[in-house]
């Protein structure tokens, strides 16, 4: 029972996760730990350190003579009040453990490579991911170049094909039909955001079921609300994973249109915090609780002051908000190396559905 919960309340966390993809709606989710076991070591390991000055304050009291000034008695116990407070305050005060991506990453990458090696040694075809990229942005070129290199290096053959911005929808859809159709390609993608002319939910539909290794189709959306076998869309996928290999959660959902003091009222309770609103520095420090594990999904690119040069940075004031939590995930290197690692999970999925069909 309790692990259907903690899988219901994810899926909660990708289908929002999975609008924020599609429709690029921001999104807070705030979650609470079902470790209990976790408070309770905690608040036992506080109340050791701080049980020593109370028996000390007791024994001061016993032992204090009647007829001592109650000033003297009062400046005994602000100084073993104040030695109870700084112990408090250093048992919690640390800096956050930096979740690297891609440390989990490359755990990831052993795995898919065992897969994709079993795969071949049974004598099936390479799974291979083709690519469709329209127009010349830069950051999706990169996120293209990103994947088509993670596949190489996995053993996952790839192919980019290049369409100009003034391509047209049509002939954008002949084009994934025809990759839909070839049997060579396990798995099809199309890089977004797509030039305005282009309707992106027709073409995410377009794409064969089982060869959406974005799992942005319609039917993979659905069966996901569903609790039915599909492909899971890579970030929210990445995220979960983070959390499968730090612990379990129960999940609370909030977004950037909350007003900033009720979201600081729910993220101040959260034990998990999943930023993915596309806000740089929306989550403070003052808005996250001692020990509290935050994910950071956020993407933006900023002017460096110092450099003059654009630079990465999620939606949490990573330095700041280092000093409060026990875990955080840094931008760039957190959530990104997980998604292409996911991506490329999918395609073998998508490889391996094909030979059962």
């Amino acid at each position: 029972m309790r692990r259907m919960c903690v899988m219901i309340v994810m899926k909660v966390v990708f289908v929002v996760l999975l609008a924020c993809s599609i429709v690029s709606f921001p999104v807070v989710v705030v979650c609470h730990y079902d470790n209990a076991h976790a408070h309770t070591r905690a608040r036992a390991n506080m109340a050791a350190s701080v049980s020593p000055l109370r028996s000390y304050w007791t024994l001061c009291s016993r032992l204090a003579d009647p007829h001592r000034s109650c000033r003297a008695k009062l400046r005994i116990h602000r100084k073993c009040e104040n030695q109870r407070r700084h112990l408090q305050q250093s048992a919690t005060r640390h800096a956050a453990v930096v979740i690297s991506g891609a440390a989990l990453a490359r755990q990831l990458h052993r795995e898919i490579q065992r897969d994709v090696e079993e795969l071949v040694a049974q004598g099936n075809m390479r799974p291979h991911l083709g690519v469709v990229f329209v127009g010349d942005d830069p950051a999706s070129r990169t996120y293209v170049r990103n994947k088509t290199r993670a596949a190489s290096t996995l053993g996952i053959s790839s192919d980019t094909v290049l369409r100009p911005s003034s391509v047209s929808q049509e002939e954008l859809l002949d084009l994934i039909d025809k990759m839909n159709r070839d049997w060579r390609v396990s798995g099809l993608l199309v890089q977004l955001p797509l030039p305005e002319h282009i309707n992106e939910r027709a073409v995410c539909n377009a794409i064969a079921p089982e060869k959406d290794v974005d799992g942005f189709h319609i039917v993979n959306i659905g069966k996901l609300c569903l609790d039915q076998r599909s492909m899971v869309p890579a970030t929210p996928a990445a995220v979960w994973e983070i959390i499968k290999r730090s612990g379990d959660a129960t999940v609370t959902i909030a977004h950037r249109c909350t007003p900033r003091e009720r979201l600081k009222e729910l993220t101040s309770l959260a034990d998990i915090i999943i930023a993915a609103a596309g806000v740089p520095g929306l989550i403070t420090a003052d808005m996250v609780k001692e020990s509290a594990a935050v994910i950071d999904v956020g993407i933006n690119r900023i002017v460096d002051p110092k450099t003059g040069k654009l630079r990465l940075i999620g939606d949490v004031d990573f330095e700041g908000v280092k000093q409060k939590a026990s875990f955080i995930t840094p931008v760039p290197g957190g959530v990104g190396p997980m998604t292409v690692a996911m991506l490329m999970k999918n395609t073998v999925t998508a490889a391996r559905n094909a030979l059962m069909h």
